[in-house]
């Protein structure tokens, strides 16, 4: 499949376009790449929007002696579309058949998960807690770098990681990323770039450390 320039259309249809890719990916891994002891599973991925986005708060009402006193309507924070799809994305778990233990995520990247520097951050965050409890990441990124990612996916998950530097080829802005993850704290990263029209990598997808 080649790579299409998804920032061409609404949130909505690449969250249509998301939803078959996982599901075609944790199939492929079941029916034939994966070894015997190991399966995949969609699981909905961790939220990244504030648990009280998009909710109103009732009007306060306040009594002094006999009068009524209202505070002015508040204002409802609406969830852009991005943001409501990427709260709702799934990821491929892929565990482990003796203890059913998720050993390694599949992730793609929506613009949800870029919508603003908070929430950019809490995605990261989430990529970080992955690694360090010891699960591997596959992070496939098929958006150009936007404000909050100048430099990419890869080189803000590194700076978030360890504070070290990254620099992404001006002519493939798009990133595909698998992560290693090592309980000493020395995480392996594969990293491939593409630009808009390549064919997809192939990219490895780790079950065990050194594996």
């Amino acid at each position: 499949m080649p790579m299409h320039d998804w920032t061409k259309v609404d949130a909505g249809i690449f969250h249509d376009f998301h939803q078959t890719w996982v599901i075609r990916i944790s199939s492929a891994l079941n029916e034939s790449l994966l070894p015997s002891d190991h399966y995949a599973l969609l699981m909905v991925a961790k939220a990244s929007v504030a648990i009280d986005d998009g909710v109103c708060d009732e009007p306060h009402i306040q009594r002094v002696g006999t009068a009524v006193q209202t505070r002015p309507e508040s204002t409802c924070r609406i969830l852009s579309d991005a943001t409501h799809y990427g709260h709702i994305k799934n990821r491929v778990s892929i565990r482990r058949q003796s203890d059913d233990r998720i050993v390694s995520l599949v992730d793609i990247v929506c613009p949800g998960n870029k919508n603003g520097r908070i929430v950019f951050r809490r995605y990261l965050d989430d990529l970080a807690g992955l690694l360090g409890r010891g699960t591997h990441l596959l992070v496939l990124d098929p958006f150009p770098p936007r404000a909050t990612d100048p430099a990419g996916i890869h080189a803000a998950f590194l700076n978030e990681w360890d504070g070290s530097n990254y620099s992404i080829p001006c002519d493939k802005p798009l990133t595909f990323v698998s992560y290693e993850a090592d309980p000493a704290d020395d995480s392996y990263a594969d990293v491939k770039h593409l630009a808009v029209g390549e064919p997809l990598p192939d990219m490895p997808v780790f079950l065990e450390t050194d594996g």
